[in-house]
């Protein structure tokens, strides 16, 4: 009988400790769950051949911690991501298996537009356009990101000729000649969102492109307005009421990130969401 009393010891030790062990996970800030995973340069010599399956893993956990994130937002609570352990956890997957796509995807929606670091997404893209040769999707991504928010208009004339050539597609070799110039950003925008859009297979990812999709859009369409008020009064509109009262636009458009229009005065249309859901203030950066 009395063999059993360590036992039974043991296993009200461990009940003690098991329940605030798991109130803590259970509470514990979102932003730690994504967890850490050593650099690809070291995982490339203790994975052997398991490399695409510990990639896929990496960008899986990645999704499913954004898609949670996402789901948040919608509901107005705002969750800072943990964006540096998720660029780096991308990066990993990209180093283990740089055929991965999914990985090239996510880097583009959530590094460039939610935070603003084209250029390390670049550096990613460049590595893979290495591999994925016969991939027009790389240098098309590459050079929409020089454009559209490094203002590197020959970088982009470049990739996008490659991304024309690889797809043969008018369009590309059409945006190729337009990327050296300094005009037309938001259409640029929209036709590279609409892409997006179209092949994103991640629901939850498809959804934050289309909601910036439609910021963009909105913002298109009250451009478009204030051009025809110039033109039509030789000045520029004092607000963006003016254009209703004119009847150029019957009402302006709510912003799908819940702030508000208004015309800067250069006549540029912003947002006073910045078109972003979350907040951009984290401690570390790619």
């Amino acid at each position: 009988m009395k063999s059993w009393i360590p036992l039974v010891l043991l296993v009200s030790i461990y009940a003690a400790l098991l329940l605030p062990l798991k109130q803590y996970m259970d509470t514990r800030p979102v932003a730690v769950k994504l967890g850490y995973l050593p650099e690809g340069t070291v995982l490339r010599y203790t994975v052997g051949d398991q490399k695409p399956l510990v990639a896929e893993m990496a960008v899986l956990k990645v999704l499913f911690y954004f898609g949670s994130l996402i789901e948040q937002w919608q509901n107005r609570v705002v969750i800072p991501p943990e964006y540096y352990n998720m660029y780096r956890m991308i990066e990993t997957a990209i180093r283990l298996d740089p055929y991965n796509m999914d990985a090239y995807y996510f880097a583009q929606a959530a590094f460039t537009w939610e935070v603003g670091h084209a250029r390390d997404v670049n550096r990613l893209l460049a590595y893979g356009m290495k591999y994925r040769t016969w991939d027009w999707y790389l240098p098309f991504f590459r050079a929409f990101n020089a454009a559209y928010f490094l203002k590197d208009y020959r970088t982009a004339g470049d990739d996008m000729k490659r991304a024309a050539e690889l797809s043969g597609s008018s369009l590309f070799t059409k945006l190729a000649a337009r990327y050296f110039y300094e005009a037309g950003h938001n259409e640029l925008g929209i036709v590279f969102l609409r892409s997006m859009v179209k092949k994103e297979r991640d629901p939850k990812v498809k959804k934050a492109f289309a909601m910036r999709l439609e910021a963009l859009e909105k913002v298109q369409r009250l451009e478009a307005a204030v051009d025809s008020f110039r033109q039509r009064f030789s000045r520029l509109p004092g607000n963006l009421d003016e254009l209703v009262t004119t009847g150029l636009i019957d009402a302006i458009p709510d912003d799908p990130y819940g702030g508000r229009f208004y015309l800067e005065p250069n006549g540029k249309v912003r947002s006073t969401s910045s078109f972003a859901s979350v907040q951009k203030k984290y401690e570390h950066q790619p």
